[in-house]
């Protein structure tokens, strides 16, 4: 199959159904400049992992992820479970409400300038995160392109999309993270960085392939999703009105000065506690730790 035809998987609701929206006028962009492709319409969650093995399968060389950063998510877990993701090469449209990824790999938030990168296609290869964990009493296996992340920052997640997902984008977060802020308690965690065991109280350990998370917070503000490691954040024991004064600098990325926050560099990681903490990757709650986190060096073809 020719490399200029592109499968594009579209996931209509993301962005609080702005995707929906847009995606008339996105095709009309794709076919003007043309971009020969056929596309797919997500149903559920979970179907744009189908569609983009599926694609790869059949042998198309670009797969185009048009959502969010969840949409991302599910599309390169589908090229890795087809056993081809080093075939296929990914283009992403980003019409989500986030928007972290592209803006650690330089991706145009603009649907026009976007559109023209997928013309005349400079290509990057990336690393990846696994992060195996246990869901419904089994051990299952997922990759993130972004980050993922347990404690506070996946208690807002879970917030967000189990109670106020229908009030959509900024409000639906901002409702998640105040209800989280009242009631969430610090937790015990043992922390393996590499074969060094660091046991403490913490509020967040996030593992950051690229920069950004939470909708523009500059979580890692050096990290790098071509250098082979992720950069673990680690917030400790914060009050809350600590946690409440610190939320602004992470939005800065000036918290790392906080004597409580620790980025260490790793490749592997595994986090355990004898109490129960949710676990997200690139904003998809994910199930509970035990948890474990290795790195995928230079596995995705990425489109910039």
């Amino acid at each position: 199959m020719s490399s200029t035809y592109a499968k594009v998987i579209v996931n209509p609701t993301a962005g609080a159904g702005r995707t929906g929206r847009e995606w008339p006028r996105i095709k009309a962009l794709f076919k003007g400049s043309g971009l020969r492709f056929e596309h797919d319409l997500t149903e559920a969650p979970g179907h744009a992992i189908e569609l983009a093995t599926a694609a790869a399968r059949n042998g198309y060389d670009m797969v185009i992820s048009v959502g969010g950063d969840g949409t991302i998510n599910e599309v390169v877990n589908g090229l890795y479970k087809s056993g081809g993701i080093g075939e296929a090469t990914l283009g992403i449209i980003s019409t989500g409400t986030g928007g972290d990824y592209v803006r650690t790999v330089g991706i145009p938030r603009g649907c026009e300038e976007a559109c023209r990168k997928l013309l005349q296609p400079r290509r990057v290869t990336v690393d990846l995160g696994m992060v195996e964990y246990a869901s419904n009493g089994r051990t299952v296996e997922r990759l993130f392109v972004n980050f993922a992340g347990m404690g506070f920052d996946a208690e807002i997640v879970r917030r967000t999309t189990q109670q106020f997902k229908a009030l959509g984008g900024l409000p639906s977060y901002l409702l998640g993270l105040l209800a989280t802020l009242v009631s969430y308690r610090n937790r015990d965690v043992s922390i393996t960085i590499d074969g060094e065991v660091v046991d403490e109280r913490v509020c967040t350990v996030i593992m950051n392939n690229g920069r950004y998370g939470g909708g523009g917070m500059l979580t890692a503000p050096d990290a790098r999703v071509d250098d082979g490691y992720f950069d673990v954040l680690i917030i400790g024991d914060l009050s809350k009105p600590d946690l409440l004064w610190s939320l602004p600098r992470i939005y800065r990325g000036t918290h790392l000065t906080h004597p409580k926050v620790k980025l260490r560099k790793a490749r592997e990681i595994e986090v355990r506690s004898a109490q129960p903490l949710h676990l997200q990757a690139d904003g998809e709650l994910l199930g509970q730790i035990p948890a474990r986190f290795r790195v995928l060096l230079a596995i995705l073809n990425v489109v910039v």
